[in-house]
């Protein structure tokens, strides 16, 4: 890279990382999230709601997309980044400042999905102003390389929103921080708020989009050219399919294993943290290479190999993850038979936005015990009153069912009140236990695979659009796929865990759908490494031969 596109790449990923930093705290802190902001309900629930909350923030992001894409397309790149940095680091320091559900009732959860709304609208802007305008600086032969370095910042961000609470945790303790520190990390965001905003005036606007100015070749409605013909819709939607398949093992790889590792697996929080740093921080470096990777082999492959991956390994690596983390639960579940036997009616369905059921009836407090102990069990439908089989040992409802409940699993074999036999970090030498080094090398594919498929498919949404429309026609599908599916993804598999009672069942969920978009991609994305994007063709699925675009200064 020459010096004017280090600043450009380097500007743009602090700023970025700076987002998704701020985004990530509360998907690292979903454990505390739900305790403080959702503690009228069982731990399930808890969580469930803490997800939901955090997905709150992806549901909304196809919104900024339309108001911000427009901006960018409409008005340049460079406000757009300073608008939508601002904007998130002001929810962010909102969130630190926060009362909780015991101080202020429901209006804590209200406040908090506000701020997370905000931070969703702040990050959709981001990220197709960010990747237009360092595609645009880029030079055709190393564009995903460059864009790389952007779209890594998503791991990077992870690992360093994870090393600030480790850090705050081990200076306040592990009392203090779970009562007032986890506030923060989220208080302190805005120091790096202010470096990011004075780098981010520093930089000159795209110089394809100066050049399209100059020329008068704007676009006077975006949004209208994104989906002006049949093959720039037909092009939005395989950005759609690619979007949604790369955000499963995104989100099933970080969000959703840090909080399985912490609730399910019983793992401790600074256990847990300590692995991802250091996790996130090499999948950060893996991002570039392999877009360095796709700018030689192409995007298809790279991208093709990263799904395909993901689903095939994902049931392997997440059983291997379980009975290494905590090989006493995991036997449990495999040698242990429960089965609840109750009349459908008195059991709730758990996946309850509202709030308003009541998780009062013997089946709803057989399954709170269950899950809350990560117990596998199975559902019987019957008439009349609610029991528990556990190892063929009967357990009746009624007042003293969770008490017999407790004792019947932590006789059969299960792990009741923790386990000394899950992994440990207390120190450095702790990362060369066998046990520790193993978790994280599972740990660590599940977060390659993400990267396979994040870093190469981000450039290939640049490049099947022109100039004109390109953050727009990027944004809204990218954003649509993302909010809908990845978003929601850790919510759904809590969910579908608690109702059916089984971990393992809920990845069917992302499996499915991985295996259904690679089937998709393959007979519809083209190859668009080195295409100019200046002259992308959307009327059929070959690109134009490559050309240096035109960089400002030359």
């Amino acid at each position: 890279m020459n010096k004017q596109e280090l600043k450009v790449v380097g500007a743009s990923a602090v700023g970025t990382a700076f987002e998704w930093y701020d985004f990530f705290l509360y998907g690292a802190l979903v454990p505390v999230i739900g305790s403080k902001f959702f503690s009228d309900y069982g731990s399930a629930a808890q969580t469930v709601f803490a997800l939901l909350t955090f997905a709150a923030g992806f549901i909304v992001r196809p919104i900024g997309a339309l108001v911000f894409a427009r901006i960018t397309d409409l008005v340049g790149r460079k406000i757009v980044f300073l608008m939508t940095l601002v904007l998130m680091g002001v929810s962010t320091v909102a969130v630190g400042l926060l009362p909780t559900a015991e101080q202020i009732g429901i209006t804590a959860p209200i406040l908090l999905v506000t701020c997370r709304i905000l931070q969703g609208l702040a990050v959709s802007g981001e990220f197709g102003a960010a990747v237009t305008y360092v595609s645009e600086y880029a030079p055709a032969k190393q564009r995903s390389f460059f864009v790389g370095w952007l779209t890594g910042t998503t791991a990077l961000a992870f690992s360093l929103s994870l090393g600030v609470q480790l850090v705050v945790e081990s200076i306040v303790g592990t009392a203090a921080y779970d009562s007032w520190g986890w506030r923060v990390p989220f208080l302190i965001s805005v120091l790096p708020l202010a470096l990011s905003v004075w780098i981010r005036t520093k930089l000159n606007e795209s110089p394809l989009f100066l050049k399209m100015k100059r020329e008068g070749t704007q676009a006077k409605a975006p949004l209208r050219e994104a989906f002006g013909s049949r093959a720039r819709v037909r092009m939005v939607a395989i950005v759609f399919v690619m979007a949604s398949a790369q955000s499963f093992i995104g989100y099933l790889s970080t969000v959703y294993m840090v909080t399985t590792m912490k609730t399910y697996l019983k793992a401790d929080s600074f256990t847990v943290n300590a692995l991802y740093m250091v996790i996130m921080l090499i999948g950060f470096f893996l991002c570039v290479f392999v877009c360095w990777l796709s700018d030689r082999i192409g995007r298809r492959p790279v991208l093709f190999a990263g799904l395909g991956l993901a689903a095939l390994l994902a049931f392997p690596v997440t059983n291997a993850i379980t009975s290494t983390t905590n090989p006493a639960l995991a036997a449990a579940q495999d040698r242990v038979s429960v089965v609840i036997k109750a009349d459908p009616a008195d059991c709730s369905f758990q996946f309850n936005p509202a709030g308003t059921a009541e998780f009062t009836s013997d089946c709803d407090r057989a399954r709170n015990v269950l899950q809350a102990n990560s117990v596998v069990f199975d559902r019987q439908d019957v008439s009349g009153p609610t029991t528990v089989v556990v190892d063929g040992t009967e357990i009746a409802g009624g007042e003293s069912l969770q008490t017999d409940l407790v004792a019947a699993i932590k006789a059969a074999g299960y792990p009741v009140g923790g386990s000394a036999t899950t992994i440990k970090v207390d120190g450095i030498g702790d990362f060369f236990d066998g046990r520790v080094l193993g978790v994280a090398l599972l740990l660590l594919a599940l977060v390659a695979l993400a990267q396979m498929t994040q870093g190469p498919a981000a450039t290939a949404m640049a490049e099947v659009f022109p100039t004109r429309i390109r953050a727009t026609a990027l944004s809204i599908p990218y954003q649509l796929g993302v909010g809908v599916f990845g978003g929601l993804l850790p919510a759904t598999m809590v969910a579908i865990s608690a109702e059916v009672g089984s971990f393992t069942t809920a990845l069917w969920y992302p499996v499915g759908a991985m295996a259904l978009g690679l089937v998709i991609l393959l007979f519809t994305l083209p190859e668009t490494k080195g295409v100019d994007l200046g002259e992308v063709s959307l009327d059929g699925d070959t690109a134009v031969e490559p050309v240096e675009p035109v960089r400002q200064g030359r």
